[in-house]
């Protein structure tokens, strides 16, 4: 299988075309600096140099594929609302050169605030959220009720492993700035979480077995208490472990403070996925995890 993939030199892009190029499959990536693109031709992979502004090479890349995964996008939370828009307009123009193939497209959304109070799964529908600008999912569903064949990947809160830079790096630096590694409140509000190997995998058996569903969830621990990731980090870093107020969190208090869980059942199902990859608190326990 010929596969084009946004984000390919990504957290978890990364490891997706790994998976991929190790399967046999061939791959072309999205990069949009001279020293990604390097790296990812080193790894075997075509290189489309190229940012998702350019929705003309976005297309054609998408028109000679024989499938598409979209994983890109600017996380930089300064300007969330101009990056989500760009994230839509990419995920059109995917769409629009895949209309009538009956070729896949997989489109990466998150779970954090998919069903407030209850624990989703795959079955849940998105909610537009007025304060939450990122219309992943909701582009991609509108796609699918144009006939293209469409399924959206949920990540949850943290994909983690070594050289990981999300929340808990976050949670990790801001401890050790702070010489204390904190939670909110009681701290018995949980995160879903996948080892980012197993990420990896999911989109490829995703693919491999024909894009059947509308979501996937990649989620290998259903939730695990803020409260634990803390001590854990606290362990490592040898630093005391307290509950604080919402101005220790800084930007990230809102997160600090959700709940977060997710099912995956019927993922496993229908794709046979197994998570193999360490446990979130197995992995806080590795030297180089506490060292980014």
């Amino acid at each position: 299988m010929n596969v084009f993939v946004t984000g390919a030199t990504g957290w978890v892009g990364s490891r997706v075309v790994q998976e991929l190029l190790t399967a046999g499959h061939q791959v072309l990536g999205l990069a949009r600096s001279e020293d990604k693109a390097a790296g990812l031709a080193r790894t075997g992979a075509r290189v489309l140099h190229a940012t998702l502004d350019d929705l003309g090479p976005l297309a054609e890349a998408a028109r000679q594929a024989d499938a598409v995964i979209h994983l890109a996008f600017n996380h930089d939370f300064s300007k969330f609302a101009d990056n989500a828009r760009q994230d839509q307009r990419a995920i059109e123009v995917l769409g629009e050169a895949l209309a009538g193939t009956d070729k896949p497209l997989l489109v990466t959304s998150g779970l954090a605030r998919l069903t407030p109070g209850r624990v989703p799964t795959e079955a849940d529908l998105p909610v537009d959220h007025p304060d939450y600008p990122r219309r992943s999912e909701t582009t991609a569903i509108a796609l699918a009720e144009r006939g293209v064949r469409v399924a959206t990947v949920r990540l949850p809160p943290t994909v983690h492993g070594v050289g990981d830079s999300g929340f808990v790096p976050f949670l990790i630096r801001l401890a050790r700035e702070k010489g204390v590694s904190a939670y909110l409140g009681e701290g018995t509000n949980r995160w879903s979480a996948v080892h980012v190997s197993d990420a990896g995998r999911l989109y490829r058996l995703a693919l491999e077995r024909g894009v059947s569903e509308r979501a996937y969830h990649a989620v290998a621990e259903q939730g695990v208490a803020l409260r634990d990731i803390a001590h854990a980090i606290g362990r490592r870093l040898g630093v005391p472990v307290e509950s604080r107020g919402r101005e220790h969190f800084g930007w990230l208090a809102n997160f600090a403070l959700s709940d977060m869980p997710a099912a995956s059942e019927r993922t496993r199902a229908v794709l046979g996925w197994q998570p193999t990859g360490p446990t979130l608190l197995a992995d806080l326990e590795h030297p180089d995890y506490c060292q980014t």
